[in-house]
């Protein structure tokens, strides 16, 4: 298993301490929860730039590395809502748009087709990523003052967008159903 793919699933690994940290729901574990969320955010990072700068591009990183930015960004965002600093239709926006994305990409695998990452999905990731670090450092609600309702919309703009990007691009996938 080479560098990128050992970032990725660390980053998988990753999650169920963030999970874990955050469950306690008071402010230091909060803290120490965005240490273990700012980690693992970085080696998304690295693993993507390593993979590329060395050719080290794989199937299982292809489809891993998607998989580990969902489980981290959904499992926070969760985490984040039951504490009551998330707003709860952020989080079905959010998942909504990744159960459509991921069922377009199986009929894609179907027709013999592959539907790469496309440069608004990696905004839309590192936007959500920023997001609720600033979140899970401040413990400033998302829907708290003027400037976080500002990047909440934000962030459910941009997962709209990409999304709608998506299908926009690979509407010759769905055939028909269109």
């Amino acid at each position: 298993m080479n560098l990128p793919n050992r970032l990725t699933l660390l980053r998988v690994l990753l999650v169920p301490v963030m999970v874990l940290c955050l469950s306690f729901g008071t402010r230091p574990w909060n803290l120490i929860g965005a240490g273990v969320f700012a980690a693992a955010s970085l080696t998304d990072w690295f693993d993507g730039r390593i993979a590329r700068k060395r050719g080290l591009i794989t199937d299982f990183g292809k489809f891993l590395d998607p998989l580990a930015d969902k489980l981290l960004v959904l499992a926070t965002m969760v985490m984040l809502s039951v504490q009551h600093l998330l707003p709860g239709w952020l989080v079905v926006l959010v998942l909504a748009r990744e159960l459509a994305l991921d069922g377009l990409r199986m009929i894609a695998v179907q027709k013999g087709q592959v539907i790469a990452a496309g440069q608004l999905g990696k905004i839309k990731t590192a936007s959500q990523m920023v997001y609720l670090l600033l979140i899970l450092l401040t413990s400033l609600s998302a829907t708290g003052t003027w400037y976080m309702w500002i990047l909440t919309a934000w962030i459910a703009l941009i997962t709209l967008w990409s999304g709608t990007d998506y299908f926009l691009k690979a509407g010759s996938v769905l055939g028909d159903a269109r």
